[in-house]
């Protein structure tokens, strides 16, 4: 192991530097340990919320499916393809996500973004290659 680091960014420093020394970097690794999920709460998530956030995801969907709808139109078809698709993509959308929130009943009133983190990172090199990494990176 050639060093722990309490961030990410700072294992990734390291890797960065061998590499801009011309070390073989496909000898090493980066590897979270003490892994845990971390959900972060960005606001709070009502019947409206849900409905429009599922309108904008329809909207673009339908605006994809219109896309590819249209290439097939002739004319100023298209323009018309492409509007009601995504009309009916944030019709459909948005109905969907206001059902699905208002079924819930209240049980998870919240947004939230969860990600995977690590309490340290340790980057490793292969034992062949560990005494030029040391002396490149600066880490003993």
């Amino acid at each position: 192991m050639l060093g722990e680091f309490p961030t990410y960014a700072g294992a990734e420093e390291v890797i960065d530097r061998l590499s801009d020394n011309g070390f073989p970097v496909e000898h090493s690794r980066i590897v979270g340990n003490g892994l845990h999920t971390m959900e972060y709460v960005t606001g709070r998530l009502t019947s409206k919320g849900a409905a429009l956030a599922g309108a904008a995801t329809g909207a673009w969907f339908g605006l994809f499916i219109g896309l590819l709808l249209g290439m097939f139109s002739t004319g100023s078809a298209w323009l018309a393809v492409l509007f009601g698709s995504s009309a009916l993509g944030a019709l459909w959308m948005g109905t969907f996500a206001f059902l699905a929130h208002w079924a819930m009943r209240g049980k998870r009133d919240f947004s939230s973004v969860k990600s995977l983190e690590a309490d340290q990172y340790a980057v490793q090199v292969d034992a062949t290659h560990l005494d030029e990494a040391r002396r490149i990176s600066g880490v003993l």
